[in-house]
């Protein structure tokens, strides 16, 4: 059996010991006045909110922490950090491309590579993040960690499976913490032997061995204030005593994005969010 590991375990983690992947024991339940107040929430105070569940202040102080995830942010090309552009027929679309490589995945990796950061330098510890990537992932985690002192990163690049640009996000990063490879196969292939690697739990530890692809717990985490964030701009009222549906459309690859839905039908009757994800085309299309 896999031992507890706190939030900063998770992080500092790939896969689990058994090959699994780490989870919260329980999801914290909120009622209605919570949810009322988070509605009026900007999208980074939402953030902030949400990640105090899982982080307690042992870890990181709240105070801390909001700092962390105002300096995740800060470098966004919007001060909302994302937006909810409203077409026709109640249809509405979350924009969540501000970020510096213009791919969802800045939010949750920039949240991450704070957290990551701020335990490291307390403790004086150095990390090797390992990530592959189809494009988008490998681009967000090096803008995430570039320059930093107690991290290195090696991304494996898929070649002749990611566009121009991004190959150029990626190989075009000239700081000494950054290393890039171009590997054969594409990003399904290898993801085998990438976690083969985690597997083996003696050489992890001994080369401080972690990831930040979508297997990271924090990555779901932040992911889900995204899902809230919407759910709120799309309600027209959280004062009745059944809340309103929304039907939600995830585009989503390797399902990571989809897991931010993990919280929205967890909370009870009392704060329950009755969001219903519509089956998401791309995972149909690897089905």
């Amino acid at each position: 059996m896999t031992p507890r590991v706190d939030f900063e375990g998770a992080l500092c983690s790939g896969y689990a010991p058994d090959g699994g992947l780490y989870m919260p024991e329980e999801l914290p339940q909120l009622d209605g006045e919570t949810l009322r107040h988070w509605s009026s929430l900007s999208y980074p105070s939402l953030v902030k909110e949400l990640c105090s569940l899982f982080i307690g202040p042992e870890l990181i102080p709240r105070e801390d922490l909001n700092g962390l995830i105002n300096r995740a942010f800060s470098r966004f090309r919007s001060g909302d950090v994302v937006h909810l552009r409203r077409l026709k027929n109640e249809l509405n679309v979350l924009e969540l491309w501000y970020g510096v490589t213009f791919a969802f995945k800045d939010l949750s990796l920039s949240c991450a590579a704070q957290f990551l950061q701020y335990f490291l330098e307390k403790k004086g510890k150095h990390v090797t993040i390992v990530v592959g990537t189809s494009g988008d992932t490998g681009s967000a985690a090096i803008e995430s960690v570039q320059g930093a002192k107690n991290v290195d990163i090696i991304v494996l690049l898929p070649k002749g499976h990611c566009t121009k640009i991004q190959e150029l996000q990626m190989t075009t990063v000239l700081k000494e913490n950054v290393h890039v490879f171009g590997v054969e196969g594409n990003s399904d292939e290898l993801d085998e032997p990438i976690k083969a690697m985690f597997t083996d739990v003696a050489f992890v530890k001994k080369h401080n061995l972690m990831s930040l692809n979508s297997i990271n717990w924090c990555r779901v985490l932040v992911q889900m204030a995204h899902h809230f964030f919407a759910y709120f701009r799309c309600s027209p009222s959280l004062d009745t005593h059944t809340l309103p549906p929304v039907e939600v459309v995830v585009p989503t690859g390797a399902g990571g994005n989809l897991a931010g839905e993990e919280t929205l039908d967890a909370n009870g009757p009392s704060g329950n969010l009755p969001a219903t994800p519509v089956f998401p085309a791309a995972l149909w299309l690897q089905l």
